[in-house]
């Protein structure tokens, strides 16, 4: 059960008990239990009734008319219904003495009500902060998950940098294109190693990376790639690092025919006001080519997407004409 529910029940038990261990020593056990009962539902429907259905469908989507009638038919409704039920209860217990519904208990209850109505909001926050802090320590677990996982790829590294450093200059000699190649394959590792553990690199180094690893993936192909690529970004702006690479290695996964010579690639990086978009598009080859047979890249994707930016990013899948195109848009900071 998640913490959160958890700590939801752990609340209504707390104001039960103290309703009913209030009570008890008044009107017995089972009055105690229905008293209490009639009460906790009322604070219920209004909590849950504003934050879970009436704020989120209507407040927030712009519809502040609608939200406030519902809100007046919910506090007076529950109010009354609250009401109504303890008046009965009180007089099936005490007949002798029975009470009636007048307007002052009418408007006492609707106050209630809207008292309740505004403690909601104190347990909406409430809520969001305890959400905020578990999404909190499962990013810094996931963080330290992965430092550990990198920790453990990283067989001397820098005796690899060495020895990469070493082969390039004797290759430089006899084979200068076999350099490069060597060369960006350093910088790639370098990049795992140095910038992937950061919480955000600059968008420069990022576009470094993928220049490096398509020009890698290259190699593999028969023939040469009609690749386009546009960028219309301040690089100086920061992002988290990898967050454009599942895209890409997609491409080079799924959306490539070796043996074909009209393979072509459009990449597309944009800044649009505090928002960035990446948007890639490539052939489909491997039929039925839906998002669903693209392995698990995007979902992951789209899970750390969520713990980086809760609800505030785009991430949209489609194909069209036989062409595969994957949209992202994430908020600068």
């Amino acid at each position: 059960m998640p913490t959160i529910t958890r700590l939801q029940w752990l609340v209504w038990i707390a104001v039960f008990s103290i309703i009913f261990f209030s009570v008890l020593p008044e009107g017995g056990l089972i009055h105690a239990c229905f008293y209490t009962l009639i009460n906790i539902s009322f604070y219920a429907v209004v909590i849950y009734g504003n934050i879970s259905l009436l704020f989120p469908r209507l407040y927030e989507k712009g519809q502040k008319v609608a939200y406030v009638i519902c809100v007046i038919i919910l506090v007076i409704g529950a109010g009354l219904s609250r009401g109504y039920s303890l008046t009965a209860l009180y007089n099936a217990y005490y007949p002798t003495m029975p009470d009636k519904m007048t307007l002052e208990a009418i408007i006492n209850f609707s106050v209630a009500g809207f008292l309740t109505y505004m403690l909601s909001f104190i347990f909406r926050m409430a809520l969001a902060y305890f959400e905020l802090k578990r999404q909190s320590e499962k990013m810094l677990v996931q963080k330290s998950q992965a430092e550990l996982n990198l920790l453990k790829s990283q067989v001397q590294p820098h005796f690899l940098f060495n020895t990469l450093n070493n082969i390039y200059y004797e290759a430089y000699r006899e084979a200068p294109r076999t350099a490069k190649l060597i060369e960006r394959l350093s910088d790639i590792m370098r990049y795992f190693v140095d910038e992937s553990p950061k919480d955000e690199v600059s968008l420069s180094t990022e576009i470094q990376f993928l220049e490096n690893y398509i020009v890698l993936e290259k190699i593999r192909m028969r023939h040469e790639i009609d690749l386009d690529f546009v960028r219309d970004c301040n690089t100086e702006v920061r992002i988290p690092p990898m967050l454009l690479m599942t895209f890409v290695e997609n491409i080079f996964k799924h959306g490539i025919d070796k043996s074909s010579s009209e393979n072509r690639i459009e990449l597309s990086l944009v800044q649009e006001d505090a928002y960035l978009l990446f948007q890639t598009k490539n052939r489909i080859y491997d039929l039925p080519g839906t998002p669903e047979h693209r392995g698990f890249g995007i979902e992951n994707l789209r899970k750390r997407l969520t713990l980086l930016y809760g609800e505030n990013f785009e991430l949209n899948i489609t194909t069209a004409d036989n062409f595969f195109i994957a949209f992202l848009k994430v908020p600068l900071s």
